[in-house]
């Protein structure tokens, strides 16, 4: 068990807060919505009301409490969690889960566009229900999206300096949110303890059967649940144990205030003169607040809200950091903000991100309309979790195929009911299809180009070519290219190197060096692996190196390379300690020049039509991507860039006719 995982796994107050500060703040607000999404502009009834609630608490109790809590955070990749914790698990088991976990991605990223908007809206429009704001703060108005743009552009404008001052009062907060939310629910079931019969499933299934288009409403009942999948991707930051406490008093809290909620509605419908009572655009979350409470109580739902939507942003950064290490995404600029393992801040996301916000609030304009398009992508996502899971429970934990079938059947036809409702929300959402075509078609082209270009990688034992490298070496006649000549390699094994990285050696300007270097980074299914191993494959001369470092850890392969020689050095292994290094009395540095070789895609190509547009679409990725020598952590003064052409399907016929020379004059 690596120090990562048993940390993890730590429980103490310390870690019970930092739990409720990161993995809630999704689903934690909820509650500034769902109930009115459930109800809406309807009639009031008890079917409504009771049915509503009672499916979004057996929502919470089937999704969140069996599927993540209790089952899906066993499927814990050395404490980490998330889509591809769980693919790096199960890929070997079918080549397919690789577009099960694309789709899973995607949808989850998705969600990191819609959270914040909703999120923060939902509070903001708190204030229409406190004296004096009512014409001030209005749903939809100018002002209200001004201030719901102003917040979101100032939290992702803050993501480059880091959360890690700011991240301390996480914990607090979300106890005070759900303290708050908590103690007002349960005022209003004191006062009518017989509410709490609207637990019985009977009220749920009478809403699906007896309500008129009832089953369309498990659209708005399951955003109850939208953050159970962040959840399980944030595990590694808190520990399986800790979420799982914390989950007690989260449930609690979520379940009375909705109860709560429900017995206010019940009570404004008694209150109404005629009995045909509709909520009016009023949400019932803020009504059932104390008026001398209403402007603290919006304070604390935005900062909690602004808590759930930097929870989603810093979960996108780790999803697409991982989703390169993986080779599903294009290599992009990740910075570290900070000294704090796993906090990283990823500009490019950052940017899609902020813009795909600011575009829903300005299109959607209130958190109302935001609901109707909101959680489509999180039951997708959802979805393939449980597609993975059941290779896990398989082929992992060794389950007996009937419990395989009972427990996988059983999400599923929650969740094939959750997206048939959700899926009447394509048209108020259409827009937001464009950005999860733009996500799924990068990684799918991505994932599959690199495939076909691994296809074309020739690979020679290194033993065949020692004599050449040894001669070359020692050959005065030709000029040093370097000491320390050290080539980034795709081969696994120990005696095998790439054909170009021969042909670079030796064709045109053969490069003589000292020492040949041929380096390889190997990633592993791990999250934090960092561990090399060196191989002598002849004296002093050629020297193969593995590194292997987790999917989650960033490279920096010439810092590692450096401080293996260093190791080397210190220990008096391979003589290295007694030869010249190529420093010189004007610069101590050692002589060390890595070469890096890039591909382009040649004009002497017939690609078949699937081949041609994905090789195009990853070439103009890789282009728009980091170069070659940032993604592998490498200085530019210390890098040759050989450029080669990629020829995977060369033309044959070639309709190219000589004329015969005229000689009449």
């Amino acid at each position: 068990m690596d120090n990562h995982h048993s940390v993890g796994n730590k429980v103490t107050v310390a870690t019970l807060l930092v739990a409720l500060g990161i993995i809630y703040g999704d689903i934690g607000t909820s509650p500034l919505y769902v109930l009115s999404a459930v109800v809406g502009d309807r009639k009031i009834d008890e079917i409504l009301v009771f049915g509503g609630v009672c499916l979004i608490f057996w929502t919470l109790f089937f999704q969140t409490t069996v599927k993540y809590i209790w089952l899906t955070l066993r499927a814990d990749n050395h404490g980490e969690g998330g889509v591809f914790s769980l693919f790096a698990l199960v890929k070997r088991y079918s080549k397919s889960l690789a577009i099960i976990t694309i789709l899973g991605a995607t949808t989850l990223l998705a969600d990191g566009i819609i959270t914040p908007p909703i999120s923060v809206s939902s509070a903001i429009e708190g204030l229409n229900a406190v004296n004096g704001f009512e014409k001030i703060i209005v749903p939809g108005n100018g002002l209200t999206i001004g201030i719901t743009v102003a917040i979101i552009s100032a939290l992702f404008f803050f993501q480059r300096f880091g959360t890690h001052q700011i991240g301390k009062f996480f914990g607090p907060v979300m106890a005070l949110w759900f303290g708050m939310i908590l103690i007002f629910g349960a005022s209003y079931v004191f006062k009518n303890p017989a509410i709490l019969k609207i637990l019985n499933p009977y009220y749920g299934y009478e809403l699906l059967v007896k309500y008129p288009k009832g089953f369309w409403l498990l659209g708005a009942v399951f955003l109850a649940t939208t953050g159970a999948e962040a959840l399980y991707s944030d595990l590694g930051h808190c520990g399986v144990k800790n979420i799982r406490l914390t989950w007690i008093f989260v449930k609690l809290s979520l379940t009375i205030n909705y109860i709560g909620q429900a017995a206010w509605i019940m009570q404004f419908k008694s209150m109404d003169e005629v009995n045909n009572a509709t909520l009016h655009g009023l949400n019932p979350f803020f009504e059932m607040i104390p008026h001398w409470f209403l402007l603290p109580s919006v304070i604390i739902a935005t900062a909690a809200t602004i808590i759930a939507s930097q929870a989603l942003i810093s979960g996108s950064f780790t999803l697409v950091s991982e989703a390169m290490n993986l080779n599903f995404w294009p290599r992009v600029t990740v910075r570290q903000p900070s000294d704090i393992k796993g906090q990283i801040y990823i500009p490019s996301v950052n940017s899609i991100l902020w813009f795909g916000c600011i575009l829903m609030i300005i299109y959607f304009k209130t958190s109302m309309a935001m609901q109707a398009a909101y959680g489509f992508s999180i039951t997708v996502a959802m979805m393939m979790t449980t597609v993975l899971l059941n290779y896990y429970l398989k082929f992992r934990l060794k389950w007996a195929q009937v419990y395989v079938t009972l427990v996988i059947g059983l999400f599923t036809i929650v969740e094939v009911s959750f997206f048939i409702a959700n899926v009447a929300k394509i048209k108020e959402r259409w827009m937001f299809l464009f950005f999860e075509l733009f996500i799924f078609m990068t990684m799918y082209v991505w994932y599959y180009a690199r495939k076909i270009n691994n296809k074309f990688v020739k690979f020679v034992d290194i033993g065949k070519y020692t004599p050449q490298l040894i001669e070359l070496s020692q050959d005065d006649e030709i000029p040093k290219f370097s000491t320390h000549l050290i080539y980034l390699t795709k081969a696994n094994s120990r005696a095998q190197i790439e054909e170009k990285i021969i042909k670079s050696i030796f064709a045109k300007k053969p490069k003589r060096a000292d020492v040949y270097w041929f380096l390889h980074i190997n990633r592993t299914e791990e999250p934090f692996t960092m561990n090399y191993d060196v191989s002598e494959l002849v004296d002093d001369k050629v020297i193969k190196v593995n590194i292997n470092l987790g999917f989650r850890i960033q490279p920096k392969t010439e810092i590692y390379f450096k401080k293996i020689v260093q190791e080397l050095v210190a220990k008096q292994e391979l003589n290295l300690h007694i030869r010249p290094d190529g420093s010189t009395k004007y610069n101590s540095e050692p002589d060390f020049k890595f070469v890096v070789i890039e591909k382009f895609l040649s004009i002497e190509n017939e690609f078949a039509l699937r081949d041609g547009l994905l090789l195009q679409g990853y070439f103009q990725l890789k282009h728009l991507g980091q170069s070659d020598e940032k993604a592998f952590g490498l200085e530019k003064s210390d890098v040759i860039i050989e450029a080669v052409p990629m020829i995977v399907s060369p033309i044959n016929k070639l309709n190219l006719v000589r004329m015969e020379k005229n000689n009449t004059y």
